[in-house]
Order: structure tokens, then sequence, then C-alpha cells
């Protein structure tokens, strides 16, 4: 049986190899404290899918080289898909994006015609006065 692991991408300088950081917790022998330790492991991307900062899964496999043992199995979480919901958040609490632009957002992917008013956004009513 292989072993699985879930590790976090720390470079993708070369063609086809990953470096993967594997976090764990575990008991120091002598003052019995949790520590934090990591593993390094060099994993094969056949199609240079991963980039950096992305969360995948590795299992072991046969030598591919002097120090790669691994290779990837699937990508757990992306980076950018992670950026780009950020960024939109941050935008719709900065009050960056306005009723017209969630609406258009909405129009373009076929969702309710009413998003404006579940998003929350509304045009302030400007008052003249004579």
């Amino acid at each position: 049986m292989r072993t699985t692991l879930i590790g976090v991408v720390t470079s993708d300088r070369n063609s086809k190899t990953r470096r993967v950081d594997v976090e764990r917790l575990h008991q120091h022998s002598k003052y019995k404290k949790i520590v934090r330790g990591r593993t390094v492991c060099y994993v094969h991307d056949e199609n240079n899918d991963s980039k950096i900062g992305d969360t995948i899964e590795i299992t072991e496999c046969r030598p591919r080289s002097k120090s790669k043992r691994w290779e990837l199995v699937r990508i757990v979480k992306s980076v950018s898909d992670v950026a780009s919901q950020l960024k939109r958040e941050d935008q719709v609490t900065d009050g960056e994006l306005n009723a017209a632009d969630i609406e258009e957002q909405i129009d373009a992917s076929g969702n309710n015609e009413n998003a404006v008013q579940d998003a929350g956004a509304e045009e302030p009513s400007v008052e003249e006065s004579k």
C-alpha cells in the first residue's frame, strides 16, 4: 500500500518537478512538548499543473531521480481560486463594486435577475435642495 500525503508547493522552478512541504505535529521525545515538523518531498508533476502555494495530494512512487520519490495525485486547493475569491470579497466589502457591476456579473453568468437586491447593494437616493 502506497503512502499518500497532503502538502503545500513551495517551489516550481524545475520543469515537471515540485518541492512540497508536508507539515506535521509530533511530541518531543525528551521534553514531551508538541513541536512542528516538516518533511520536504520532491514530486513529479507530469503536466506542470501545480503552482507555488497550491495544496496538493501526493503518493509514493518508484524513484524517478536521485531525490524524486513522489508523484502528484490531485490539486486539493489552488491558490488562484482562493486569491480571486478573496479579491472579490475585498471589493464588495470596500464598496468598490456598485450595483451595476454586480448586475453585469450576474447577467453574464446567467443567474437571478434580482441579484442587486440579493447582494445588498442599493443606489443611494440623492435629494436636491431648492
